[in-house]
């Protein structure tokens, strides 16, 4: 079994790590092109083009599916993606999980890049899902370039901007890019309150690894053998791990699970 993942940055980290909890004997491309990030701010012909191009350097390794791990590629260029590649290869993108964390019951909050806050793609969801559920959309500008470049100043200074617009009775926090699920913990630990049970957070790389299993018709194993690969593609060429991807629990885990080449 060989599963690839895609996104702009290290925002698959968080992806790719759920796939080797579920099947640690799967094989792993993780093919980006953090050059051209971030994707947010760009337009949808701009994103398409270079989702394409990172999608068709993991389709070249021939997975047997293609987690589409950024929430901006998928809104953008899911469609194009799909169009290109299935049905011979089955493309899965990622959702915020709005839907639940509505269902959990409680006022929440969805952080997310500041193009994604307000969009209508975003606002779509909330009507589809949320329901009577108060919610607040908080942008987080540069958060995610903070994550992918592991800068610890910035992570903080853009965390403690987003927890200042959460509301402080908020039960749940969805995580609406996938780069604030390899920070997951630090944002629980900014939205909470004295005196209040700790906030409730909702990544996606759960549901999208475990979606990736039911397209291709395979069931988790978590104890299967740890016999995979991995193979990092940077702008479509055969490369390592950037180096801030080690300072998350996530690729260091992906590096250990990894048999030396």
């Amino acid at each position: 079994m060989k599963i690839a993942l895609m996104d702009s940055g290290i925002g698959l980290l968080a992806a790719a790590a759920e796939v080797r909890r579920l099947r640690p004997d799967a094989d792993l491309v993780l093919s980006s092109d953090p050059d051209s990030m971030p994707w947010g701010p760009r337009t949808p012909e701009y994103v398409t083009e270079r989702a394409l191009g990172v999608a068709r350097a993991a389709a070249a390794h021939r997975p047997d599916a293609l987690i589409v791990a950024c929430n901006t590629a998928s809104v953008r260029a899911l469609q194009a993606l799909r169009a290109e590649l299935e049905p011979a290869l089955p493309v899965i993108g990622t959702v915020p999980a709005i839907k639940p964390a509505a269902a959990a019951g409680g006022p929440f909050a969805i952080w997310a890049t500041p193009s994604t806050t307000g969009s209508p793609y975003q606002r779509g969801l909330i009507s589809d899902f949320a329901g009577s559920a108060a919610v607040t959309e908080v942008p987080c500008p540069g958060l995610a370039d903070a994550v992918q470049y592991a800068d610890e100043e910035g992570i903080d200074r853009a965390i403690a901007a987003a927890a200042a617009l959460t509301p402080p009775d908020v039960r749940a926090v969805v995580l609406g890019c996938t780069h604030y699920e390899l920070v997951a913990e630090r944002i629980r630990d900014a939205v909470r309150r004295p005196g209040r049970p700790a906030v409730a957070l909702y990544p996606s790389a759960g549901a999208v690894a475990a979606q990736a299993l039911r397209r291709i018709g395979a069931e988790p194993a978590p104890s299967a053998e740890p016999a995979s690969g991995l193979v990092v593609l940077l702008g479509g060429r055969v490369s390592e791990l950037p180096e801030a991807a080690l300072a998350y629990p996530e690729g260091r885990r992906l590096m250990a699970a990894t048999p030396a080449r």
